[in-house]
């Protein structure tokens, strides 16, 4: 029985995850990566995200991240690790994460107590989070908590992304929902990814999303218009709750009212990082 109010772990996780992801679209992530010869896009996103497992192949990355192209993915790996170690990438993104968190937030938030105590309630968190059948937070649960508070925040706050990513992906396997069909029944939501930045970034083509789209139509799970039917309005709640049982864990861990103010905290900073431009115009929606 949890001792949580309804929904609240996931909260506090749509409060945390954005704040992790805000270094993906960061410049200063393109820099540091350009600054070891890493200068595609997509060859930085695969090697900052995956440089925790170590020098990993395409076939890892595919497994861990889901949703992209396999052969997108081995374009790049495991080539970059020719350019760059594991080693060095993990210390590239991490500089990026501090540059990138000091601009969005400013040097008044990042020494002040109550970005401290952040940082401290989302650490507390992580010690209810369990490495089996987690590929990727338990590679990032191996790594060093950063001092610094912005940063050891920043550092809690993808173990927690991975955490519950890990269990989306097992809950999605159990709903069958390939990678293509799962993107699109999640933009369906409209909480999703927009089609354009999907195609854009994941390797896939309009043949292929379009295909999933039929094929969620065939289950009855999209109507002609490409919405969600009843029936996929369901799954896709079903899906959620799936992964809210999953991840329950660390927010039982950390008791409900360090959940109410981690949340109260991660939300002040996550609307401060997106006042300040942290991510792109039109990122997501269903157009």
């Amino acid at each position: 029985m949890s001792t949580l109010p309804p929904l609240a772990g996931r909260r506090c996780h749509n409060a945390l995850n954005p704040m992790h992801s805000t270094v993906y679209f960061s410049p200063d992530l393109a820099k540091e990566m350009g600054e070891l010869g890493i200068d595609d896009s997509n060859a930085a996103y695969f090697a900052a995200r995956s440089a925790a497992m170590g020098a990993v192949g395409a076939g890892t990355v595919s497994a861990t991240f889901y949703n992209f192209n396999h052969e997108l993915v081995a374009r790049h790996l495991p080539a970059v690790w020719s350019v760059a170690s594991p080693q060095a990438v993990l210390d590239a993104r991490l500089r990026a994460a501090d540059t990138t968190l000091r601009r969005l937030l400013g040097e008044e938030v990042i020494a002040s107590p109550e970005l401290a105590e952040a940082a401290q309630l989302a650490l507390r968190a992580t010690e209810g989070c369990t490495r089996h059948a987690r590929p990727l937070y338990a590679a990032h649960a191996d790594l060093p908590v950063p001092d610094a508070p912005h940063l050891a925040y920043w550092h809690a706050a993808t173990l927690l992304r991975e955490h519950r990513g890990d269990a989306h992906l097992a809950a999605l396997i159990a709903a069958g929902l390939d990678p293509v069909e799962a993107m699109v029944s999640h933009t369906a939501t409209g909480k999703g990814m927009a089609p354009r930045w999907i195609l854009a970034t994941r390797g896939w083509r309009r043949a292929d999303w379009d295909a999933a789209a039929e094929r969620l139509r065939g289950r009855g799970l999209l109507d002609d218009a490409g919405e969600l039917t009843d029936a996929g309005t369901a799954l896709r709640a079903d899906l959620e709750a799936a992964t809210d049982r999953m991840d329950a864990a660390p927010y039982e861990h950390l008791g409900a009212e360090g959940v109410e103010r981690l949340t109260e905290l991660g939300r002040g900073y996550l609307f401060a990082a997106a006042s300040a431009g942290a991510f792109p115009d039109g990122l997501v929606g269903k157009g």
